[in-house]
């Protein structure tokens, strides 16, 4: 997303009024607001088994039997699941894809927004459609729909061999692989998970299942040369493209490089690492001990640690800060490097750093009404709904959108200076 070509005039902008669509229709789903803050949209039934999405007030051209899973793409365009017909597909902006299908599902998006992708079925055939493209080759299972950065590559879990659903001796054969752009693997695996392209989309890494008790990482089809008791989702080093996860040892879990073991410390989990973007450091959500979790860096854990959930890692531009939601005593909080904000809400959301990697923001929830917190201190300003802010490139401001503050039923956006925020 460029975030340079969006407005970061200081000031409030009043976008919509949420309580003059209520009044309008038979009723209004969820709204989601714009990446950019200038467009809020819902779902909305506007009469005897018709549906359309109303953007800022107006309803899109067309009317659909049903619109399911309506969400902003990183270009700020509307997209949703839609039927007309009895048939599915996806419509952009109010404007359907020529082809239908029997159902679509679990839409994805290029990271510009320029892509869209979706799992679909038709006549008990399963396949990702790419902006109204669907593969080739169709599949009687697929899941873990997968896309690429820029969304020129999809890949899916399918199955390739067809067995029976009580023929365990076919199964344990191995019928399930990994497709990438239609095309299978040659191997064949008991089961395939989660998996990840490299950032350039040339190469796809996935948990897979070899025997009973044996998993490993698979890279463009070739397992890793070891097994272990169990494995999580792959990822690539930005770096130099070696492929890493968390495995499982007899000692505990570790992380693994191409198979190896690289951190010496074994956790009794560990799961959801991530790169810094030069590839240097490592984060993880990990358990070091029963009942209690955190963050470790490089394998280091943090001494601070959560009883109940970690959740939402973020490392930083810079790869040198990590930033967690987590909860405790059944209150949910910030933290970053290793520290906790003071104050505790009844939900938080995932915190998001400033491009500079000095401040964190976050959307909370306390006694109902939703907030937005910078550096561990509240705005002036509450809501009665809310997005996850957003720091402009210069990281001089922060964009805040939500309904409510000073009109209870308006949505606006705000734009707010960091140095009047931070006194």
């Amino acid at each position: 997303m460029n975030h340079s070509q969006w407005d970061w005039n200081v000031g409030k902008k009043a976008i919509a009024d949420l309580s003059q669509w209520q009044n309008a229709f038979e009723w209004v789903e969820e709204p989601y607001a714009s990446p950019d803050g200038e467009m809020l949209a819902a779902i909305v039934k506007t009469g005897d088994s018709e549906f359309s999405v109303c953007e800022n007030g107006g309803l899109w051209e067309n009317y659909f039997d049903k619109i399911w899973y309506l969400r902003f793409g990183p270009d700020n365009s509307t997209v949703a699941l839609v039927s007309q017909d009895s048939m599915w597909t996806v419509a952009v902006g109010g404007q359907p894809w020529e082809n239908r299908y029997d159902f679509v599902w679990d839409t994805r998006f290029s990271k510009n927004g320029k892509h869209i992708i979706v799992a679909a079925v038709s006549e008990n055939k399963y396949f990702a459609v790419t902006d109204g493209a669907a593969w080739e080759q169709a599949y009687s299972f697929l899941t873990n729909l997968t896309v690429s950065d820029d969304g020129n590559n999809t890949a899916a879990v399918v199955q390739s061999i067809p067995f029976n659903s009580g023929d365990i001796f076919k199964f344990q054969q191995g019928c399930y692989t990994a497709a990438v752009n239609g095309e299978t693997w040659d191997n064949n695996f008991l089961n395939v998970w989660e998996m990840n392209f490299s950032p350039d989309g040339r190469h796809l890494a996935a948990e897979a299942r070899r025997t009973l008790f044996d998993y490993t990482i698979v890279v463009d089809g070739r397992p890793w040369d070891n097994n272990f008791s169990s494995v999580w989702k792959p990822q690539f080093n930005p770096a130099d493209g070696s492929v890493t996860a968390p495995v499982r040892e007899p000692g505990g879990w570790a992380l693994a490089r191409n198979g190896e073991i690289i951190w010496d410390e074994r956790f009794l989990q560990l799961w959801h690492h991530q790169y810094s973007a030069d590839g240097k450091n490592i984060a993880a959500i990990v358990a070091p001990e029963y009942g209690q979790r955190t963050i470790a860096v490089n394998g280091k854990p943090w001494s601070l640690t959560f009883n109940n959930l970690v959740t939402d890692l973020v490392i930083s531009p810079d790869g040198n800060r990590v930033a967690c939601s987590a909860r405790a005593a059944r209150k949910w909080l910030i933290a970053a490097d290793g520290k906790r904000w003071d104050e505790t809400f009844d939900m938080a959301w995932a915190p998001v750093f400033s491009p500079d990697s000095r401040h964190i923001a976050a959307k909370v929830e306390k006694n109902g009404r939703f907030f937005i917190f910078i550096d561990g201190k509240p705005l002036k300003i509450d809501f009665t709904a809310a997005w996850a802010p957003v720091f402009s490139p210069d990281s001089d401001k922060l964009l805040v959108k939500g309904i409510g503050g000073e009109n209870e039923g308006q949505y606006c956006r705000y734009v707010f200076k960091l140095s009047a925020l931070l006194v």
